[in-house]
């Protein structure tokens, strides 16, 4: 049993290296003799500061954080969502996939019974590689250079639609997709990928976290975290989702002045 889960730990890794990372490495080194350039990992202008600016940084976090009661009321409608009887046989095959997914997930999540050295590497395996790996491919590649020429809006919708579906969670894929756009913005507003691979970081690492300290410190069941925002606590949508969009618009605006070079205020 040991040997298997850290197997799948092994495979979780290779699959989004092999998927995701090395072939936007390629593709990016081919297409430009400046590859972090061409991806948005380094500023454009070699005169713009090369590290991130630590208020995004840590309005992008918050964006994160103030969604989960959106994003959790989105999951309850999407999962209610039924198919006609007539694809009733596509229906049964996406629960199917939803459950094995949730089986995968839940090995992870409860491996030597939560030991910390796990959630380190949950943390790892399922937060911190995923969204650099997934950036990399869907934000730095295939937004800003498949679809961005036609509208950056389309761009970041038509990314986030094609990134939700590669999930194959499809009782997931408006909240996911939701998501996908927020990263996409983050992107296109700042023109740097960090931003985007630290919020896509930073909302993986809560699922972990929340599961981790709900399961073995606070005794609350799946159920009850994955809830969070939706029945009696509905409010908590009410409240986080004005703070998100706020801070949404902080993120904008300070965004849009350091790439125009202006004073930030």
């Amino acid at each position: 049993m040991v040997f298997d889960t850290l197997t799948l730990y092994l495979i979780q890794a290779l699959q989004t290296l092999v998927l995701f990372i090395v072939p936007a490495l390629i593709v990016a080194r081919i297409r430009c003799k400046r590859p972090l350039q061409w991806l948005r990992l380094s500023p454009a202008d070699s005169g713009s500061r090369a590290g991130l600016d630590a208020r995004l940084v840590l309005l992008g976090i918050g964006i994160m954080i103030s969604a989960i009661p959106l994003i959790n009321c989105l999951v309850a409608w999407n999962s209610s969502v039924r198919l006609p009887d007539s694809l009733s046989g596509l229906e049964q095959w996406m629960q199917q996939m939803e459950q094995r997914a949730e089986q995968v997930l839940m090995t992870f999540m409860t491996y030597r019974n939560g030991a910390w050295w796990v959630l380190l590497l949950n943390l790892l395996v399922l937060a911190v590689l995923p969204a650099v790996g997934e950036e990399l491919a869907f934000r730095g590649v295939i937004q800003e250079h498949l679809f961005k020429r036609a509208n950056i809006h389309v761009a970041v919708w038509v990314t986030a639609f094609i990134f939700s579906f590669m999930h194959f969670q499809f009782y997931g894929f408006i909240p996911r997709m939701l998501l996908g756009a927020l990263l996409g913005y983050a992107l296109a507003w700042s023109g740097r990928l960090g931003y985007s691979m630290v919020m896509h970081a930073t909302n993986n690492a809560l699922s972990v976290l929340v599961f981790y300290f709900g399961t073995y410190f606070w005794h609350m069941s799946q159920k009850e975290l994955d809830a969070l925002g939706t029945e009696h606590t509905w409010w908590l949508t009410l409240v986080c989702t004005p703070v998100m969009c706020g801070l949404l618009y902080l993120f904008y605006n300070r965004a849009r002045a350091l790439t125009d070079g202006l004073q930030p205020v």
